[in-house]
């Protein structure tokens, strides 16, 4: 019989250098509560460890070892399967909002205590899957020049010079936003459709949004141009976007955004393609370990 046992799934960008000792740390912790780890470093490995009935019924948790990016990948490839995030990437946003610490020995205490919630997912196009928030526009045209550039770890610094080549460059297409629950479409140039109330950088864009009601919220920022989206900006910053009429906001099982000229969008940090684009919620389709409350 095969002993209980902990994937680690880690991101090879993330997970090395100085932060490779984390992931001892927490090897060794889960050893300490009679879990067995197995560091993976290729997802092909650990997808064909996973083909194994016995290993299967066997494993605890998925570890994702890495940024909110890694724990995305694994809602894509291996659903059903409990996941709990291990903050080594650049901004960790549902390790946070979970409270789920840089600490072998909490990550371990987590996982063996086995305290498991439900939350929904987000559905981008036919069926990519992301958990924290999909957007169209400024924002996603920014991270397709960081990726675009990248060729290692990233921190907040590697975002200034793709903010400043889009400020420059972008031509903010108008995008138009339709769902059931509204009465006619709305016209903006910017949609942040958000399952997790989280954004990098801790910004406040949709701090009402819940994470297990099977709803999106999407926010629509009306007005285009460079002027305007500094002044939006500068309103997030401040909560003062909250009340504006000019920034519609709404709860959704499914919205789609369609353009006439093409805009880029993203899901989770990471680029997915242009526009048309819908986005919809899978109500309580993940499970997350969270601290006992």
């Amino acid at each position: 019989m095969i002993r209980p046992w902990v994937a680690i799934q880690r991101n090879p960008r993330s997970g090395s250098g100085k932060r490779r000792r984390f992931l001892f740390d927490l090897a060794s912790a889960l050893k300490r509560h009679d879990l067995r780890p197995h560091i993976f470093s290729q997802r092909e490995i650990l997808a064909e460890r996973l083909k194994d009935p016995e290993r299967r019924a066997a494993l605890v948790a998925i570890v994702a070892a890495g940024g909110d990016g890694t724990l995305t990948d694994i809602a894509n490839r291996f659903p059903g399967v409990p996941a709990c995030p291990f903050p080594l990437g650049t901004e960790n946003l549902l390790a946070k909002y979970l409270e789920i610490p840089l600490n072998g020995e909490a990550a371990a205490r987590i996982i063996a205590a086995g305290n498991v919630r439900k939350f929904d997912v987000g559905q981008a196009g036919e069926g990519t899957k992301f958990l924290i928030m999909g957007s169209v526009g400024f924002d996603a045209e920014v991270i397709r020049r960081l990726h675009d550039s990248r060729r290692g770890n990233i921190s907040h610094l590697s975002y200034v010079s793709p903010i400043c080549r889009s400020v420059m460059s972008y031509s903010f297409p108008r995008l138009t936003v339709k769902a059931d629950e509204l009465p006619e479409p709305i016209e903006g140039s910017l949609v942040i459709v958000s399952n997790f109330p989280a954004y990098a950088f801790k910004l406040p864009v949709n701090p009402d949004a819940e994470p297990d009601d099977g709803l999106l919220t999407v926010r629509v920022f009306e007005k285009s141009g460079r002027w305007n989206f500094a002044k939006y900006s500068t309103l997030v910053t401040r909560r003062r976007h909250l009340e504006r009429p000019d920034v519609r906001v709404f709860n959704t099982s499914s919205v789609s955004i369609e353009t006439k000229a093409t805009a880029p969008v993203q899901i989770d940090g990471d680029p997915f393609g242009t526009t048309p684009i819908t986005f919809s919620c899978l109500p309580a389709q993940m499970e997350l370990f969270v601290p006992a409350s």
